[in-house]
Order: structure tokens, then sequence, then C-alpha cells
């Protein structure tokens, strides 16, 4: 029996699900074990004031090395880009979608100035680049309540959401019924790794590596790959505004990234290409370029924020 370690969340416990059912395909019988992380806990707090690295992690990686439970399910883009000693990612599922949506009400078309409400350093700096009149306001929680939170309060005209999050959790048409409206941002570049789910275990952990292996997709495997060592080599943490999107594309693995000071006012933009089976290397000199090219400059500045 494989005890699966989750963040007890609608869309964390649907990730959970999805594993569970895989492995009964493999007749691997499993057990969901749900456990509260501090980022579930504090949602008062922006994320990136709470020392975001790991926030929604840690807690799941204590429970694994104290053999509480026997692999854990991530959503990918909340994972450091430096695991903890002992443990490693084992499969990463198919990737589902990886762009950010805007839920709005009527109100944003209405107002010269809106305000939009986001936990996210990346999508204020890409909204304020091409909107630099708008205003931001921190939301938090689960699917659900950010939702409440756009509906109940009159100063908020419309709220960032990943795509994938919503369509894992069949809320789209509820949205819609609801009178708000939905925008793809297909323009804003993903945090790296978003839209992905990762399942990892202790190192030591042979046996689990042979189960869970069968449900690895490969193409998702060097596509996040390629992107978290690009956030890793840039020395981007996952609340800096820095999104990376890599695809591949015949022989070739393609990427692009975003790089924003904290107001949006600065951005670099490159797009990369290289053959797939240089993979493990490309998103390293990938951020190396970008770092030459004034990369480095905006990084120090954001630094110097925290």
């Amino acid at each position: 029996m494989i005890r699966i370690g989750t963040r007890n969340s609608e869309l964390a416990l649907w990730q959970a699900r999805l594993v569970e059912s895989k492995l009964k395909e493999l007749e691997i019988e499993s057990i969901i074990v749900p456990i509260t992380s501090d980022g579930d806990l504090n949602l008062e707090q922006p994320l990136y004031e709470m020392g975001i690295t790991g926030i929604f992690t840690k807690t799941l990686d204590v429970a694994l090395l104290n053999n509480k439970i026997d692999i854990a399910v991530h959503s990918l883009k909340d994972v450091p880009t430096l695991y903890p000693k002992g443990i490693t990612p084992i499969a990463y599922l198919e990737r589902g979608n990886p762009h950010d949506i805007l839920v709005v009400k009527n109100s944003f078309y209405k107002n010269e100035i809106r305000t939009i409400a986001t936990g996210s350093l990346r999508r204020k700096a890409f909204w304020l680049f091409n909107n630099p009149k708008d205003k931001f306001v921190d939301l938090r929680g689960n699917l659900q309540t950010r939702l409440k939170k756009i509906i109940n309060d009159n100063q908020i005209d419309g709220a960032f959401f990943a795509a994938a999050g919503l369509e894992r959790c069949n809320m789209l048409e509820e949205i819609k019924s609801l009178g708000l409206e939905i925008l793809p941002l297909t323009n804003c570049l993903p945090a790296p790794a978003q839209g992905a789910i990762m399942v990892c275990a202790l190192q030591e952990r042979k046996d689990l590596l042979e189960k869970i292996l069968p449900l690895n997709n490969k193409s998702t495997e060097m596509e996040v790959v390629v992107e978290r060592d690009f956030l890793n080599t840039i020395e981007g943490g996952c609340s800096s505004p820095i999104g990376a999107f890599a695809k591949i594309n015949n022989e070739n693995i393609e990427l692009t990234v975003s790089i924003f000071n904290l107001n949006g006012t600065k951005k670099i933009e490159q797009k990369f290409k290289d053959k797939i089976e240089s993979y493990l290397s490309f998103g390293k000199n990938s951020a190396y370029t970008c770092l030459k090219e004034g990369a480095e400059e905006i990084l120090k500045e954001i630094k110097g924020k925290f």
C-alpha cells in the first residue's frame, strides 16, 4: 500500500486522486494522506513576504523524511528548484494547460484604472508592463476562496488564476454562470513548470522508483527540467517576476523566457532553441546568456527589495 501525501486543498486532492487512479491502473494499491502546509494556514500575508521557498512543500518533505508517507504529489511550480537532501522526483505527469487567465467583472471594462488581485509578482509585473496605471491587491487562498473574494469585494475588477487549476476543478462553467468573464493570457509567460504535476519520494526507495516510473511523461520531464534549470541558474526564487516556457518541437526544444523588475517597467525577453538531447544543459546555458544581456542588473534590483 503506497501512502500518497498531498496538501488538502481541492486542487491538490484532485492531483493526488489522479495519481491514485493511475496507480490503480497499474494494479498498485494506494491511500491518500492529506497534510496541511504553512502556506495554507496563513492566508493573510503575501507569499513573497513569507520566505516563499518551499512554503507549500516543506510539510510534505518532513512527512517523507519521517516515513509518514511514501510519495508526495506536488504542483511543480510550487516546488523549490533545489530538492531537500534525500528527496528526489520520480515521475512527471503529462502537463496540463500551462497558461494564466484573468477572470474579470463588468467593472473591468468601465474603470479607467482597474484593481487586479493576485499573489504573484510575475503576473503583477507582466500586467503593469502593458497597463502601468492599474492597481493591485493581494489575493490568497484556494480557488473557491479567491473566487468569492472577487465577487464580494467591490474594489476588485479582476484576478489572475492558473488555467490548469480551474480546468482540473471544473470551475470554468461555474465562473461564467456567475456573470464573470474569462480572458486568456497566452502572451504572459507562465511560471516555470506551471501546469505540471510531480511525484517525489526518498532517494533510497528504489522499489518506489520502479513502481512509479510508468507514470512519467518524458516530454513533460524534459520541458520542465529546462524551465526549472533556467530558474535555478538565474537565481530566481518562486516569487521572482520570471516566466519560462519550454516546448519540444520535433527534434528540438524551444525555450522562451521573460524577466521583469518588480513594477513592470523593465523587461528582458529571449527565445532559445537546442536539440532535445541537450535538455540537461539547455536551461542553464540560456540563463547564462540572459545574465550577460541585462538580467543580472534586474535581479540585483529585485533582491535589494527583500
